[in-house]
């Protein structure tokens, strides 16, 4: 046994008191990183949102002061609602987003399954197509895209976009849900299947284990799907099928912009996406860290 003199004895609190402060200092480094970083990212959803209820004068004379009685002015929102169609917008972005979402993760979870379950030929191929949907962006293909939506007869139309929305969605969720697929034991699936169920029984009842991966996907899939404006303006860009984002574009021109009435429009096109951002952020969360801790 190791022997220590009086005088290492008398240091020990000193020690461990240095590496308490060291340890303090690093978690307090860590917090004020992360605030630092939260306050950069909300930051200017909210000046959009201040100067949304601002006049005009006030959003360039004083942007980041809080709306008062002077400076108050709904004229933005008064211009969204009597000037467009924006409950229709909203209706359509809702349509697309939730249904592409829909038909992502059913889609999605029955590939993973398949991929994660079975070993066939060309299984190891197919991973890697999916993956290469990660690498490439779905844009490069757009004057292809075109040209199949017209043969399809989907041009104009809200169905275009939600075709496009779960093939470039798909990718990324076959790549995450098959992580998840595989870790689920396989003495869970091989009782269910002594007791007489079938594959499609199997699959089902494996879903709410993998909540926290479709909870992920949809997280990550909603926000490019709700704020895209490149393929509504080339696949649907008339006036029934414009979604929240294209709809906005209308209060800016080429000499001149409405900047109430495009704050406004672009604070009311961001509720839904917190919403269900916060609804899906604990599945998100748990998504992220699940694995990073063994049983």
């Amino acid at each position: 046994m190791a022997s220590y003199s009086e005088a290492e004895r008398k240091r020990w609190p000193d020690i461990v008191s240095d590496v308490d402060l060291r340890h303090l200092a690093t978690k307090v480094l860590k917090h004020w990183m992360l605030m630092a970083f939260a306050l950069l990212s909300t930051a200017p959803v909210a000046l959009v949102v201040l100067n949304s209820f601002k006049a005009r004068r006030a959003i360039f004379r004083n942007p980041y002061h809080l709306p008062n009685a002077e400076t108050f002015d709904l004229a933005g929102y008064e211009t969204v609602f009597e000037k467009s169609q924006f409950h229709l917008y909203y209706f359509n972005s809702l349509f697309v987003t939730l249904t592409a979402l829909a038909l992502i993760l059913l889609f999605g979870t029955m590939v993973a399954f398949a991929l994660a379950e079975y070993s066939f030929p060309g299984n190891n191929l197919l991973r890697l197509f999916f993956l290469l949907g990660i690498i490439i962006p779905i844009r490069l293909g757009s004057v292809s895209l075109l040209r199949l939506i017209v043969s399809l007869d989907l041009i104009g139309t809200l169905w275009a976009l939600i075709v496009v929305y779960v093939a470039g969605g798909l990718p990324l969720a076959v790549f995450i849900l098959t992580q998840f697929m595989s870790q689920v034991p396989g003495e869970l699936k091989d009782a269910a299947r002594v007791d007489g169920a079938s594959e499609y029984r199997v699959f089902w009842l494996i879903l709410p284990i993998i909540r926290p991966a479709t909870g992920t996907v949809s997280a990550i899939s909603i926000i490019p799907m709700w704020n895209d404006l490149w393929f509504p303006l080339v696949l649907a860009p008339g006036e029934a099928t414009r979604t929240v984002t294209l709809g906005a574009q209308q209060f800016m021109g080429q000499f001149s912009n409405d900047w109430n009435a495009l704050l406004a429009a672009l604070s009311l096109s961001s509720v839904p996406v917190l919403i269900i951002y916060f609804i899906s952020s604990k599945q998100l969360l748990q998504g992220l860290t699940a694995g990073a801790i063994k049983n």
